[in-house]
């Protein structure tokens, strides 16, 4: 004497069983459990939109500022380009910002020294527009033969630029217009502007 089951039966058999397996794990104590478990920490601050410094991609980002320290960074959601997801390393980007292993000087070997030592990052700066400033003018080219007629070149060939493609595109172009004034010919970038 076999009896069909019918939807309707079979509906209301599921729900009567897990009403009961629900009040028997509430009996259990789960509820209290779950009760005391500690709510994730929100965090709070001013969220400002950046560009993952990593590959070519530029993936969108998300940098949460409180008291002047980054306390997060996650994808941007809005960006069209990864809509809220980010790879490994880009998911990391916390890491690099924010590390106590992070290096806070440059390092700087003399010539003929044979270690390293520490200097701070104004000085390396200073070093390094002092030197790009006397290489340009030990090897300025004012003027070239062309077809036996003197012409203006205004041109160094001894300074090359190889520029980002994490870098934007604004920067990319007054970093191409102030090496172009300086009189570079050799500038590469890999956004290829």
């Amino acid at each position: 004497m076999s009896s069909k089951m019918t939807r309707r039966q079979f509906l209301r058999l599921s729900a009567e069983t897990m009403g009961g397996v629900t009040a028997e794990m509430s009996g259990l104590g789960l509820t209290a459990h779950a009760a005391r478990t500690p709510t994730q920490e929100i965090k709070r601050g001013r969220e400002v939109a950046s560009v993952c410094p990593y590959c070519a991609v530029g993936c969108g980002q998300i940098v949460t500022v409180a008291d002047g320290k980054i306390i997060d960074i996650q994808g941007n959601y809005d960006s069209p380009i990864n809509v809220g997801t980010l790879c490994p390393k880009g998911a990391a980007t916390y890491q690099l910002a924010v590390n106590p292993h992070r290096w806070t000087k440059a390092k700087y070997r003399a010539p003929y020294s044979d270690h390293w030592e520490d200097i701070d990052l104004e000085e390396a700066m200073d070093m390094v527009a002092e030197r790009f400033k006397n290489t340009r003018d030990d090897n300025f080219i004012e003027t070239a033969t062309v077809n036996g007629e003197e012409k203006r070149v205004n041109q160094v060939l001894a300074i090359a630029s190889l520029g980002g493609a994490t870098i934007d595109d604004e920067w990319n172009y007054i970093h191409q217009k102030s090496m172009r004034t300086a009189g570079l010919v050799s500038i590469e970038n890999q956004a290829r502007i």
